[in-house]
C-alpha cells in the first residue's frame, strides 16, 4: 500500500474513514521508509527490529531463519503476552513446501512459530498450501477458479494475462462472495480470536491483510464502488511514451530497460510484462481496483476496532496501522515494484493511535523513521526495555523526539537471470540518495539524487549536475557513516516467491 492511499494522506477516490480516525486520534508519521521494498525483507526487518543486512534476508525468496530474533517471542518471555498473527506472514516464500509456514495448515496446525501462539495464514489467492486457500478448498471450492491465478503452478512463474474490461494485467472480475475473499476472511478470523481470550489477558495481534498486492481481483459486487472510466491517470504517470523515455533515460540504464523488455531485472513482475505496453485505459482500471481494495481493507478495520470497543479494551489498546512497501501504480509508466528506490516504494503510511488511556496528545510528525522502529516502539508499549538485537528506536510521540530524527535508510540486493543489483539509499532533509554498488550491470560509480521540495514526482536525477555535487557528497559520507554492517555470511535463497 502507498503512503498516499488513505484519505489522510491525501486521497480523494478510496474512502477510508476508519484509518483516517486511527490518524485523527493518534499519530500520523508522514515521512516513514521502508528499509527494503519487497515483502519478505521488509517484513523480517518488522519480527526482527533489525536491517536487512543484519537479519540476512536480503531478497524475496531467502527464509528468515526459524531462530530468528523476533519481537512476538521477545513480549511473550517478558511480559506473557498471547501473540497470534493472521494472515499474511510472508518470512518463508510462499513455494517452499518444507518450511512450517506452509505446511502449517496441511498439519491442521496454528503455531506455536516465531513466537506467535497462534497463526492463521492466506496470501493473495485460492489455492496454495496456508490455511486461507484450504478453507476455500474444503468447504468452498465451487469459489477456487474465481480468483486470479497469480502463479502458474506449471512453471511458478506470475501469470500476466488479465480478464477485467481493458486487459489489463493481472486483473480480474472475481465472483467469489465478498465474505469468503482473503481481506473478509482475515478479519472475521482476528475477531474470532480476539473472542478466544479472556477479558484481562494482554495481547499482540498481528493482523496482516494480503491486499492490496496484486492480482486486481477484488469481489465483482465491490467493483462498482469505483468506475475506472471517470478516473484521471495519477500524477506520478509522465503521460506520453516520450515523456517516460526522457524521465527514465536520466536514471540508472534497469529502469528504461525494464521499461521497453530490454531487461527484466524485477523478478516481483510476471517476466513476460513489458511496461511500455501499458495503455491509460489499463492504468485506470488497475487503479480503480486498488481503491477498492483499500476500501475493503477500511472496512475490515472498523470491524475489528467495533470488536476491541465491544470488549472493553480501546482505552488500553494501542493500535499501529503501516504496510510493508509501496507500489508504482502507473508512477514513470511502471507497474509492481523492484530495485527502484523512489517514494512509490519507499515511502509508507504509518498511523500510532496510543490507547487513549495514555493520553498522547494527537498529532503529525515529518521526521524519519522506518520500519526497523517498529519492534522497539512494540516494546515501549508493553514496558520493557527494547532487547538489544533490535537496531531501531521507538517512534517518538512528541515534537522533541521528533526532531531528534534525521535520515533513514533503505537497502537492496537481488540476483535474477544472471543479473545482480545492490542499492543504498539515504532520505534526509528532503532529499534521497541512492549508491548503487558494484554489480553485474553497474560499475559502483552510478547513483540517484532527488530534491523532493523541487522535484517531488523525482522525474530529474541531479547525480550528475554540478550544481548538486556539494550536497551529494555530503549526503554519502552520511550515507556510508551510517549503513549497518553486513552480516558474515549470505542466507541462502531456497525459492522464487
Amino acid at each position: 500500500m502507498r503512503f498516499d492511499a488513505i484519505g489522510v494522506n491525501g486521497q480523494e477516490i478510496a474512502r477510508t474513514p476508519a484509518i483516517d480516525k486511527l490518524a485523527k486520534d493518534g499519530i500520523n508519521y508522514t515521512r516513514c521508509h521502508a528499509q527494503n521494498v519487497v515483502c519478505m525483507p521488509a517484513r523480517s526487518t518488522m519480527i526482527t527490529g533489525q536491517y536487512v543486512t543484519t537479519h540476512g534476508v536480503w531478497m524475496n525468496g531467502v527464509p528468515l531463519p526459524v531462530d530468528a530474533p523476533s519481537v512476538a517471542r521477545y513480549l511473550q518471555e517478558k511480559k506473557n503476552y498471547k501473540t497470534a498473527l493472521i494472515g499474511k506472514a510472508h518470512f518463508e516464500p510462499f513455494l517452499d513446501i518444507s518450511a512450517y509456514e506452509n505446511r502449517m495448515a496441511m498439519l491442521k496446525e496454528f503455531g506455536p512459530h516465531r513466537g506467535f501462539d497462534h497463526m492463521e495464514l492466506a496470501a493473495h489467492g485460492a489455492r496454495g498450501l496456508l490455511h486461507y486457500p484450504r478453507f476455500l478448498m474444503e468447504k468452498h471450492s465451487e469459489v477456487l477458479d474465481f480468483f486470479y491465478p497469480v502463479l502458474n503452478p506449471a512453471t511458478m512463474a506470475q501469470n500476466s494475462f488479465g480478464e477485467g474490461d481493458t486487459g489489463a494485467i493481472q486483473v480480474k472480475h472475481n465472483k467469489v462472495p465478498r465474505e469468503l475473499y482473503h481481506t473478509d476472511w482475515v478479519a472475521e478470523r482476528t475477531l474470532a480470536y480476539l473472542d478466544s481470550l479472556s477479558a484481562d489477558d494482554d495481547w499482540f495481534v498481528w493482523m496482516s491483510f494480503p491486499d492490496p498486492h496484486h492480482p486486481w481481483d477484488p469481489p465483482e459486487s465491490e467493483i462498482g464502488r469505483v468506475n475506472w472510466r471517470e478516473l484521471d491517470v495519477p500524477a506520478g504517470y509522465p503521460g506520453s511514451h516520450e515523456k517516460i523515455d526522457e524521465i527514465l533515460s536520466q536514471k540508472p540504464r534497469h529502469w528504461r530497460e525494464w521499461w521497453t523488455g530490454e531487461r527484466v531485472t524485477c523478478y516481483e513482475a510476471p517476466p513476460d510484462f513489458v511496461p511500455k505496453t501499458l495503455t491509460t485505459d489499463q492504468l485506470r482500471e488497475i487503479d480503480a481496483l486498488t481503491h477498492v481494495k483499500n476500501e475493503l481493507i477500511d472496512e475490515a478495520i472498523a470491524r475489528v476496532m467495533a470488536k476491541i470497543a465491544a470488549r472493553g479494551w480501546d482505552g488500553d489498546t494501542d493500535v499501529i496501522f503501516t504496510t510493508d512497501h509501496g507500489e508504482f501504480q502507473g508512477d514513470y509508466g511502471l507497474l509492481f515494484k523492484g530495485p527502484h528506490h523512489v517514494e512509490s516504494l519507499m515511502r509508507l503510511p504509518l498511523i500510532w493511535r496510543p490507547a487513549p488511556n495514555a493520553k498522547v496528545a494527537p498529532q503529525s510528525f515529518d521526521a524519519p523513521v522506518g520500519q526497523v522502529d517498529f519492534a522497539p516502539t512494540f516494546c515501549e508499549i508493553a514496558g520493557i526495555e527494547a532487547a538489544d538485537w533490535m537496531e531501531g528506536s521507538a517512534l517518538p510521540k512528541t515534537s522533541a523526539d521528533a526532531g531528534k530524527r534525521e535520515a533513514v535508510f533503505t537497502e537492496w540486493d537481488s540476483e535474477f537471470n544472471g543479473t545482480s543489483l545492490s542499492l543504498r539509499t539515504l532520505y534526509r532533509d528532503g532529499w534521497i540518495v541512492t549508491a548503487y554498488n558494484k554489480s553485474s550491470i553497474y560499475n559502483g560509480t552510478e547513483g540517484e539524487l532527488y530534491d523532493l521540495k523541487n522535484d517531488p514526482l523525482q522525474w530529474r536525477n541531479l547525480w550528475d549536475e554540478p550544481a548538486a555535487a556539494a550536497m551529494k557528497r555530503d549526503l554519502l559520507a552520511d550515507l556510508r557513516a551510517r549503513e549497518p554492517k553486513a552480516r558474515h555470511d549470505q542466507l541462502k535463497r531456497v525459492a522464487s516467491v
